[in-house]
């Protein structure tokens, strides 16, 4: 679909705080990617987005972005999907074929499956780790302490490792858990920082995020 831009003011507004917070820490907004996470929402609430130039968009499943997005890739050019949920490893060849990054990368055996699926497909889509940053047993993500060996794996495996992505503890300041990721990512040497959501994007940006997952703030509460 070839037309100007519409105007979408949600999305203005996201991306004013993302540009506003970007210069209080003297950083280039062009450096932090907006992900619109866009899962359990229909089409219909995603057009408005696209329609306004938007093209980065965030699912949680591999089958609903399945069903949801062949007609609107139809319609819209050079739209990037991430996976931004748990992935199974049995999903893991299906989400290659379909996904442009993975931000939940997160054991061993799921970077066994992704290897497996980026050699039969070809495809080679960017990976986050998922760092479990606040030891909480009810949250998907590595253990801080098996990081090393599992970013060690994904190389061996000759993987694209984007980054690393976290999500802190509910109802905390969550400055400190983003600070102890950025931490991680230059011990370790990558460049992607996928944190920071609608309530807290600011903090993340101003401590390094380069990929924002935004839903709330764009699309409203889901039903």
């Amino acid at each position: 679909m070839t037309q100007d831009p519409r105007p979408c003011p949600s999305l203005s507004a996201v991306q004013d705080r993302i540009a506003a917070a970007a210069r209080l820490a003297r950083r280039d907004p062009a450096g932090v990617m907006l992900i619109a996470i866009s899962k359990t929402h229909p089409a219909d609430a995603i057009r408005p987005l696209l329609d306004a130039g938007h093209r980065v968009f965030g699912e949680n499943r591999v089958q609903e972005t399945e069903d949801k997005w062949p007609a609107l890739r139809a319609d819209y050019r050079h739209v990037a999907l991430h996976l931004v949920g748990q992935l199974q490893s049995n999903k893991a060849e299906a989400a290659v074929a379909l996904f442009d990054a993975i931000h939940s990368v997160d054991r061993p055996s799921l970077v066994a499956a992704l290897a497996r699926a980026v050699a039969k497909t070809g495809r080679r889509p960017e990976l986050f780790v998922q760092v479990n940053i606040g030891d909480e047993p009810q949250k998907g993500g590595c253990a801080i302490a098996d990081l090393p060996a599992l970013l060690a794996s994904m190389r061996n495996a000759e993987l694209r490792v984007a980054g690393l992505m976290a999500v802190p503890p509910a109802g905390v300041e969550a400055a400190p858990y983003f600070a102890l990721l950025a931490k991680f990512r230059r011990d370790h040497g990558l460049d992607g920082l996928s944190m920071g959501m609608s309530d807290d994007l600011e903090t993340a940006v101003m401590l390094g995020a380069s990929h924002v997952r935004v839903g709330s703030a764009l699309f409203g509460g889901r039903s």
